[in-house]
């Protein structure tokens, strides 16, 4: 494999992207939701209001079904640091791994299919470079920028919780920990890129860059699963958990690339162009 030529699809891919706010867009407004404006509704804001009993009336309901690891975590806190603590570092968690599958899905999504619609895919495929160079190169400029937006959304999240629990935790500050930069630095890639995989795949076969987000958006739901099995107790993102998907998600990424490879027909895209 020449990593030149793999670096020459980046760059070809990375100058079309920046040119492009319907790909740009959703990158940047879905983060921002996650990493800023949800935490500060749920946390921030009714701690602003000294009326507000949201955090004494609903601690104790938020860590029933918590393990008792967790719970002992929770021993001598008072409610308010309770709901800080238990939201900030366990309930969002895994809204963490909707950026990088956004982020890399909207990227591969164009892939191939934005190549259609550009009328460029012709000239892609008559180069003379390997389909896992031309794959890799797809694949490396939407890993790139999908983590490039995850590890930003969470400095900003850090900051964020960090900045307005340090008084009500007199002075500890609640980021980083080892969970969260296991979540960041080892789920996420690895989620990213069996994302990046199935959407590339997806995206060859697709007609059209709708068309293939669209398609790829199923990929949101194994972490919806999670979402779910975080807030009611099933699962907790500690880190045994957490190096178990980085292990599980590892080996899909290896059968994803190895089946993309495999599956990918240069002629098949160019009979199917109108």
């Amino acid at each position: 494999m020449r990593i030149s030529m793999v670096m020459l699809i980046f760059r070809k891919d990375w100058r079309e992207i920046r040119r492009n706010w319907q790909i740009l867009l959703p990158m940047v407004a879905i983060p921002f939701l996650i990493s800023v404006v949800l935490p500060t509704l749920i946390i921030v804001i009714p701690g602003l209001s000294s009326t507000s009993t949201y955090p004494v009336e609903d601690a104790t309901a938020m860590i029933r079904n918590l393990p008792s690891n967790v719970r002992q975590e929770l021993a001598g806190m008072t409610p308010w640091q309770v709901l800080i603590y238990v939201m900030a570092l366990y309930f969002f968690a895994p809204f963490f791994l909707i950026i990088p599958i956004m982020a890399s899905s909207v990227i591969a999504s164009d892939s191939f299919a934005g190549e259609k619609e550009r009328k460029t895919i012709e000239a892609l495929l008559a180069t003379p470079i390997s389909d896992s160079e031309l794959l890799l190169g797809k694949a490396l400029v939407s890993f790139v920028l999908a983590m490039t937006v995850t590890v930003a959304s969470f400095a900003i999240y850090a900051i964020v919780i960090d900045f307005f629990s340090f008084p009500v935790f007199q002075g500890k500050l609640l980021f980083p920990n080892l969970s969260w930069t296991i979540l960041i630095l080892g789920v996420a890639p690895t989620v990213a890129l069996t994302g990046i995989g199935l959407t590339i795949m997806i995206s060859a076969r697709a007609k059209g860059f709708r068309e293939a987000q669209q398609i790829s958006g199923i990929l949101l739901l194994p972490v919806l699963m999670m979402i779910f099995g975080q807030i009611s107790g099933v699962i907790v993102f500690g880190p045994i958990v957490l190096l178990a998907l980085v292990a599980i998600f590892a080996l899909v990424d290896l059968f994803v690339f190895y089946l993309g490879v495999k599956l990918f027909r240069r002629e098949r895209i160019l009979s199917r162009l109108p």
